[in-house]
């Protein structure tokens, strides 16, 4: 299909952007799971003696997922058109490549034995959901933390005016406003590391009715949490049919905080480039407007907004949505759970205009200066909080009167000193001080844990 028919932007207009993350959540990554886990099931039956295959078919059934492809995926779709069930074509696919030996046809009919769709979906989806975590989305949002970190280090002495309520205020630095920025994502993904990624193997209600009527002196629990756990998953021993996706609902409300801190960084980004303390690098061939050719437009800080807030709604969604099923089973999460790969790929395009957008940043440490030394007004601060130390009545109220809604200089501030009732050297000390000097500990904030 050409990419100007696809349906979805993913798959269309950022499909270049995107070729990698497909394989992990398109619908041939969902029957390629699907087939891996129904071979690894039948493996695992074998190891307790339950089945008998030879060395050899054991070989033969690893070569089956390590060279399962589109083709495969293709025939397993085929079967799915006349059984419109999608995990039974998979299970009648892996059955019809089981002639190879006799010991495999006998064990036919031990494919998916005692199983529900769900046992194979939910470890499917979990494998699925695991890989986006630790091989696209996870790197890419340490990407972005690096380049936060590397920012703020160097620019952790670039003394900037503050905006609160976007007005004029007492100023930090550059690289402590980035390094905020670092914390937060910092702490948002350990909370993600921290965060478990469950599967289920327990039947058609989570009590291995099936596999008990068969073998009754099996420790049936025992095996699905070792086949589980095999699998690179934790265990859950106490599900219905399904397995409750409360841990999915954990980790999407995870990454859509992560979104709304990316957000918060891609405004403050955004208006930076407005203030002209941040200036973009220029591509020769990039227009910024159709038709204002002086223009550049910040346009991957608002790109990628968009995006992380399409990807927050959806995850908003998937997480108020799986953790609830009807009684043992209802199918209402299995057309919302395909799209867990949209959600998590508007994060990924977002993080991907994100990184784009911060390379191409470069301060404006004149512009910066200039606004600071334009607003002495915001050492009043200052000045209010040395004459409160010193006794001085009212500070509060005489700086109000001197400073509000109005621009101050220099002169009247030290003429304004000069009048108070405070030690000559703290006089002195205040009229040197001017709004670059006056950060705090802002620079020594940057590198703490």
């Amino acid at each position: 299909m050409d990419t100007l028919n696809a349906l979805s932007p993913l798959d269309g207009r950022y499909h270049s952007q995107l070729t990698d993350f497909g394989k992990h959540t398109s619908e041939f990554a969902l029957i390629y799971q699907r087939f891996h886990v129904e071979i690894d099931y039948l493996t695992a039956l074998a190891n307790i003696n339950i089945i008998t295959l030879s060395q050899e078919d054991l070989q033969y059934l690893d070569q089956l997922k390590s060279t399962f492809n589109l083709d495969d995926a293709k025939a397993v779709k085929t079967i799915e058109a006349e059984t419109c069930h999608d995990v039974k074509a998979v299970e009648y696919y892996l059955k019809q490549k089981m002639n190879r030996s006799e010991t495999l046809k006998t064990a036919k009919e031990f494919v998916h034995f005692g199983l529900t769709s769900e046992d194979i979906n939910n470890l499917a989806y979990a494998r699925m959901l695991k890989d986006l975590l630790t091989e696209e989305s996870g790197p890419k949002i340490n990407t972005i933390i690096q380049q936060l970190s590397t920012m703020a280090k160097t620019y952790k002495h670039q003394s900037m005016l503050s905006r609160t309520h976007g007005q004029p205020a007492s100023p930090t630095t550059l690289g402590k406003e980035l390094w905020v920025f670092v914390k937060r994502l910092e702490r948002q993904m350990h909370l993600l590391s921290q965060q478990e990624i469950l599967g289920k193997l327990g039947g058609a209600v989570g009590n291995f009715n099936a596999h008990v009527i068969a073998f009754p002196n099996i420790d049936w629990p025992a095996f699905a949490k070792t086949f589980v756990t095999s699998l690179g998953l934790n265990y859950n021993p106490y599900t219905t049919q399904i397995e409750p996706h409360d841990f999915m609902a954990e980790i999407f409300d995870t990454l859509g905080r992560i979104n709304t801190i990316l957000i918060d960084l891609c405004r403050d980004c955004w208006g930076y480039i407005s203030l002209n303390y941040f200036t973009q690098k220029l591509n020769r061939n990039e227009v910024g407007s159709s038709t204002m050719p002086h223009k550049v437009n910040p346009i991957d800080f608002e790109n990628a907004e968009g995006n992380f807030g399409l990807s927050s709604a959806l995850l908003s969604f998937l997480a108020q949505k799986l953790p609830v099923s009807r009684f043992q089973r209802d199918l209402s999460d299995s057309t919302v759970l395909r799209n867990m790969g949209v959600a998590i790929g508007y994060q990924q395009l977002a993080l991907i205009a994100l990184e784009k957008g911060l390379k191409k940043l470069e301060i404006n440490p004149q512009k910066m200066e200039a606004d600071l030394a334009q607003h002495p007004e915001v050492l009043t601060e200052a000045l209010q909080t040395v004459m409160r130390r010193y006794g001085v009545a009212k500070p509060y109220e005489k700086l109000k009167a001197l400073s509000r809604g109005k621009t101050l200089d220099s002169n009247t501030l030290n003429t304004f000193i000069d009048d108070l009732a405070l030690p000559a050297d703290e006089k002195a000390r205040l009229k040197k001080l001017t709004p670059a000097d006056y950060i705090g500990l802002a620079a020594s904030l940057v590198d703490k844990d």
